[in-house]
């Protein structure tokens, strides 16, 4: 199973940049979305950016993770 999540951009540097969710940071690969900007929101899979977000969108999956995780415990 594959799983992208969501996270806002915190910095950029080239085609790397900084994303964070929850307090995590994790660096990503920007290539396929060329003028993301700090402060962004993104779906990340396997280190790539795949996707812009709006706030809303990135919230609203974040909420579902969190319920799935919460679900398990």
């Amino acid at each position: 199973m594959c799983l992208a999540v969501p996270l806002k951009i915190v910095s950029v540097e080239g085609n790397h940049a900084v994303g964070e969710a929850g307090g995590l940071t994790q660096k990503l690969r920007v290539d396929f979305l060329p003028g993301i900007q700090p402060g962004d929101y993104v779906m990340v899979h396997a280190g790539f950016a795949i996707e812009k977000l709006t706030e809303q969108q990135a919230r609203e999956n974040l909420a579902c993770i969190q319920e799935a995780i919460d679900a398990l415990a």
